[in-house]
């Protein structure tokens, strides 16, 4: 790779400006490629007294990075102060997602890597999106029903079909269109962006027991198992509905390459049991490569040296490897 990793800091009152620090700091011992943090520097000067060097241009990164954390200065956030979120901090990280998004896609960095933000911050600066996933998806021009948001850490990948919804609207919401939509990137996805092949795509059941044959619901008669049979018809290996509760012990766990789920929680409960510390959100169907640690801003502990960069390193590492792996799939 030629090209460093943007990452924007996120809210610059929540823990993203500290590990992203601690992330610069392990750099050597993770092996992470260069990177550059965008958003406001002071936000890193609230809680680390480690070496940090502004930059004009990304060209600047490759020479800074093995002696100090790279930044590039988006705009002045105000009045920061750990662990307590404004507007002002709201609108400086959602021009440094801005930037950093338009980075990637002209190619000047490599792959997105985005810090955790405030949704109740943003919606209050005027941002329309459930999310930093649906933000980068419009900017890459991509319509909400073709951008997958997987969760991914060393034993399991996840995928929610249905997202940010209130748990009453998912029955509504799922249909047949949309598990197609979302499985067919899934699948492009996996092989774009992990190098696998011949991707095994395993169906949780919407209803206890994936139903029981209509006896507890028949959202898997009616919507689940009429998707599954045209995937299979294109060629996608997709597998089930099975019981929710029965599909991610390690035997099953060793059968497929992502779980499919048909709501929020269903896929981050077992997602975040298994790996708190390491998991990634990373978003398959995009132009470019987009991954986030998978939590939030922790402003309760921002400040504290409490924040575990665990995450954020394991995402630098994924989006690495993902520009890595899409990189020769498109020489090919």
């Amino acid at each position: 790779m030629t090209a460093p990793l943007a990452i924007s800091m996120g809210d610059p009152a929540g823990i993203g400006p500290e590990i992203i620090a601690k992330a610069w700091s392990a750099r050597h011992e993770a092996s992470l490629p260069p990177f550059v943090a965008i958003g406001d520097v002071r936000a890193l000067a609230r809680v680390w007294d480690g070496p940090v060097r502004t930059v004009g241009g990304l060209e600047d990164v490759a020479g800074t990075f093995a002696d100090a954390l790279p930044v590039l200065q988006v705009e002045d956030a105000g009045d920061i102060t750990p662990g307590q979120p404004d507007i002002e901090g709201a609108r400086c990280a959602l021009h440094a997602l801005e930037l950093a998004a338009g980075l990637v896609r002209s190619g000047a960095a490599s792959a997105l890597v985005t810090g955790p933000v405030s949704k109740a911050q943003l919606y209050g600066a005027g941002f329309t999106h459930p999310g930093q996933t649906e933000f980068v998806a419009e900017r890459c021009g991509v319509a909400g029903e073709n951008a997958v948001m997987m969760l991914a850490g060393p034993s399991l990948r996840v995928v929610p079909i249905t997202t940010h919804v209130p748990l009453a609207a998912v029955s509504s919401l799922l249909t047949v269109d949309l598990i197609v939509a979302k499985t067919r990137a899934t699948a492009r996805g996996l092989v774009r962006n992990f190098g696998i092949e011949a991707p095994r795509l395993a169906f949780a059941g919407f209803n206890p027991h994936a139903g029981e044959g209509g006896a507890i619901g028949r959202e898997e008669i009616q919507v689940i198992e009429p998707a599954l049979r045209q995937l299979r018809e294109e060629g996608i290996d997709a597998r089930g509905p099975f019981a929710a509760d029965t599909l991610f012990h390690a035997r099953a766990r060793r059968e497929y390459d992502v779980a499919l789920c048909a709501y929020h929680d269903q896929a981050l409960v077992p997602l975040k049991t298994l790996h708190f510390d390491e998991g990634v959100n990373i978003t398959l169907g995009l132009p470019i490569v987009r991954t986030s640690p998978d939590h939030g801003t922790a402003f309760g502990i921002a400040g504290r040296n409490e924040a575990h960069p665990g995450a954020m390193i394991a995402a630098i590492a994924m989006a690495q490897q993902a520009s890595i792996f899409r990189a020769a799939s498109l020489s090919c």
